[in-house]
């Protein structure tokens, strides 16, 4: 569905932007893929990877989601948009929080304006375990740029703009992730562990593009996708990177959870399960015929998807060989 189409992806120059736009390279032929984001040096060092040279179809579009006007500009034409902007940083977010809320609130909000004003057939927004039951400000902005991308589904005519989300775990080895930190770490013969009982959903880069891509195709409007994901122990992972190195606890840090939540039981009434993912269905009475297929088979009302009670769970092993795929 991608070939022939103009694709804009914000945050663009990101790890996720990055992988995305290589798999949409390999497989697609796209019109025109746009990468938004407000860095001209990471949009630099991406052109030396995708110069449009060699991808004709590849622009670098200096911009930023606070600004709508320039957000007016960039989307001109553009059929999909995957928005993966956002402020990420626990700590720095909680030391700056209206730097958060402009960017992953009120940057999602001229995403969503901005595309119905100009007939974008499809945006697929980006969310984060940290968004369900939030205890940080970071999960807290997430969760709201949620709700305002499944409520801009009211906004549009009827064949107009449709917008979904998609939420998952960390990403093994993503920038500002445990796993660059253990492997720096490990030379020191010490790796900092915050709780030997922490656990937390994972999934690999290129998985979760895959996801966002098939979602991309399948999203009707109004829809959170969660994909069905393995857990890991946080000890677990320790172990894989360096089993000599000594752990060193240091304690739960502020703005963080002992299990992560991507369903919660407040919202178990409203999903549906399938083979390889979930789909928390929106709340509003009059999106209910677009979900009026059967599809699905509804959860246990006490459902609850934990990464602490999560059935699939990554042994060491695992954890080791899936660390060899991504960082050898």
């Amino acid at each position: 569905m991608l070939n022939d189409k103009i694709i804009l992806i914000t945050g663009g120059t990101g790890s996720f932007g990055k992988k995305c736009t290589e798999i949409i390279l390999k497989r697609y032929t796209p019109k025109k893929l746009i990468i938004f984001s407000r860095d001209e040096l990471k949009q630099w060092e991406m052109a030396q990877t995708f110069p449009d040279s060699k991808y004709d179809c590849m622009r670098y579009f200096i911009g930023d989601v606070r600004d709508k006007e320039r957000l007016n500009r960039a989307l001109q034409g553009v059929d999909y948009v995957i928005h993966a902007a956002a402020l990420k940083q626990v700590p720095t977010l909680e030391y700056n929080p209206f730097e958060a809320v402009k960017t992953n609130i009120l940057g999602a909000q001229n995403i969503i304006n901005t595309a119905i004003d100009l007939g974008v057939k499809r945006v697929i927004a980006l969310s984060t375990d940290k968004a369900a039951n939030p205890i940080n400000l970071y999960g807290a902005t997430k969760l709201c740029s949620d709700k305002l991308f499944i409520a801009g589904n009211s906004y549009t005519r009827r064949d107009g703009t449709i917008f979904s989300v998609v939420r998952y775990g960390n990403v093994v080895g993503s920038r500002g992730s445990v796993v660059p930190l253990y492997l720096k770490q490990r030379e020191t013969g010490v790796l900092s562990v915050t709780d030997p009982r922490m656990t937390r959903f994972w999934i690999t880069l290129e998985q979760g593009v895959n996801f966002v891509l098939e979602c991309l195709e399948r999203m009707v409007g109004g829809e959170l996708f969660v994909p069905k994901i393995p857990s890991m122990n946080i000890m677990d992972l320790a172990r894989a990177v360096c089993p000599d190195c000594e752990p060193k606890f240091i304690g739960i840090r502020a703005g963080e959870k002992l299990h992560e939540v991507m369903i919660t039981r407040d919202d178990a009434r409203y999903t549906v399960e399938f083979d390889t993912y979930f789909v928390i269905k929106p709340q509003f009475r009059f999106f209910e015929r677009r979900f009026n297929n059967g599809r699905g088979k509804p959860v246990p009302e006490d459902f609850e998807y934990n990464s602490g009670t999560n059935e699939v769970r990554l042994t060491i092993e695992e954890v080791r060989e899936l660390l060899e795929r991504i960082s050898p």
